[in-house]
């Protein structure tokens, strides 16, 4: 049974301190093309570059109006590979007035990010809270249309430079019954969460879509069976859904439970990565941090971890000292344990410092379409691979991969695979005319080949 006072379930704003974390993201998360790592720190030495050594991504909330303190960003360039805005992204800050869009503090956080090799996940489309004053007003028709517009428009304004949208954030209601949460939102109709995933895909065909909430970390919990029901559900309709969101606020009225990976490999079992979007422990004790991150490592489509905040300071919990930097910004215990298990296991086989071939190879088209295919990001076991088809919205392309490698992850299409698991068929389903994939090299890194484009 969830207990209701498992989490403070103050409004993360402005007013409690919260106001003021990639592979596309990275490896497994890619979304519209590869990410660029950040190039100033060596792998191994730094959070963000272990995880991307591990095919992930280490991202931080960040604060607009920290940038300019010089100890804040010194450890956010050095230390992480993506960022999640804080708050600068929530429907009050991005539409205070109906219809009239602000972006300055947003853009700041993701030039920052941008500039800097980060990717950005996006924060949050659609929420019960932080709505302005003339949401919280709106009511039936009118505000499911409100609801769809801003979705559509704060989307588009970012199209490209997020890589991944919190498009819905917690939903669902505490305690025993899976319930969905009494919301001006859940009143528009039981689908305004498929409504907004819908519109989100449409608006950003590129990035990968999640679902975002809290107290679903423990596999037993009523809330967390709920949300993985839904989330079933939506990828046997096909509702555009490519990820689940685990915020993992862990105090002593919330613990880490003992069947987390449980958790992480269920959601994951369903065909969506797994993040943990929002992570803080109650005085950092490194054996648990040391948990979550292996934890995440073991579920090969966890793709990331953003903990939210960068100093104790920086953090909606202050008082329980819960992240990875002290408020000097002195690394704790945790941060070694961290990055000690993020440079674990065994050391991936080396690969080569060029593609085996430059440039794009462009078979020739298949009907009457035609798949151009180019090299993305590549480490130390697996590499990208993106797709692009000319000549065709409906299309079917066929690749194969040489064994032993195997492809580890898609986006962006619908996928088949021979009996071989070698020969995978790529269909669109609406999301555009690029997509991508990752393969495993198993020790082999001859780049995919593309045997046909058919249109369809």
């Amino acid at each position: 049974m969830i207990d209701s006072c498992q989490r403070d379930n103050r409004p993360k704003s402005t007013a409690r301190r919260r106001a003021a974390l990639a592979l596309a993201a990275v490896g497994l998360l890619a979304a519209g093309g590869a990410v660029v790592l950040p190039v100033a720190a060596s792998a191994g030495t730094t959070l963000g570059a272990s995880a991307a050594e591990r095919g992930r991504y280490f991202g931080a909330a960040v604060a607009a109006n920290k940038l300019s303190d010089s100890a804040y960003t010194t450890i956010l360039n050095r230390e992480f590979n993506s960022v999640t805005p804080e708050n600068e992204m929530k429907i009050d800050a991005t539409e205070p007035q109906q219809g009239q869009f602000t972006f300055t503090n947003a853009d700041r956080i993701v030039s920052h990010a941008r500039s800097r090799g980060m990717s950005v996940r996006g924060h949050t489309l659609a929420w019960h809270s932080q709505q302005p004053g003339w949401m919280q007003n709106m009511s039936g028709s009118a505000l499911r249309q409100a609801m769809l517009n801003h979705v559509t428009q704060v989307a588009t304004h970012f199209r490209g430079q997020v890589v991944a949208w919190d498009v819905v954030n917690e939903a669902f209601a505490d305690g025993s019954t899976g319930a969905r949460r009494d919301s001006n939102l859940q009143r528009t109709g039981n689908d305004w969460i498929e409504a907004a995933f819908r519109a989100a895909r449409a608006a950003d065909p590129g990035a990968k879509l999640c679902y975002n909430d809290y107290n679903t970390d423990d596999w037993t919990h009523a809330k967390t069976q709920a949300v993985y029901n839904m989330v079933r559900d939506f990828k046997q309709r096909g509702v555009p859904i490519d990820c689940v969101g685990l915020q993992s606020h862990f105090n002593s009225g919330s613990p880490y439970p003992a069947n987390y990976r449980t958790t992480l490999s269920s959601f994951a079992a369903l065909g969506v990565d797994v993040q943990i979007t929002e992570l803080d422990i109650q005085n950092a004790p490194a054996d648990t941090y040391r948990n979550v991150v292996n934890d995440c490592l073991a579920v090969s489509r966890c793709t990331g971890i953003t903990v939210w905040g960068i100093r104790d300071s920086d953090s909606w919990r202050a008082d329980q000292n819960p992240l990875l930097f002290t408020s000097s910004g002195a690394k704790k215990p945790a941060y070694d344990a961290v990055l000690a298990a993020l440079n674990g296991g065994t050391t991936p086989t080396t690969p080569p410092t060029t593609p085996p071939t430059t440039g794009p190879t462009t078979p020739p088209p298949g009907g009457s379409c035609t798949a151009t295919l180019r090299d993305g990001t590549r480490w130390g076991d697996r590499f990208n691979s993106e797709v692009t088809v000319s000549g065709a919205s409906n299309w079917t392309v066929v690749v194969a991969v040489t064994p032993p490698q195997k492809v580890s992850a898609t986006w962006n299409g619908t996928p088949s695979w021979d009996s071989s698991g070698n020969v995978m068929t790529m269909r669109s389903n609406g999301s555009g005319n690029v997509f991508g994939f990752t393969t495993m090299a198993n020790g082999n890194w001859t780049r995919p080949q593309v045997r046909s484009c058919t249109a369809s």
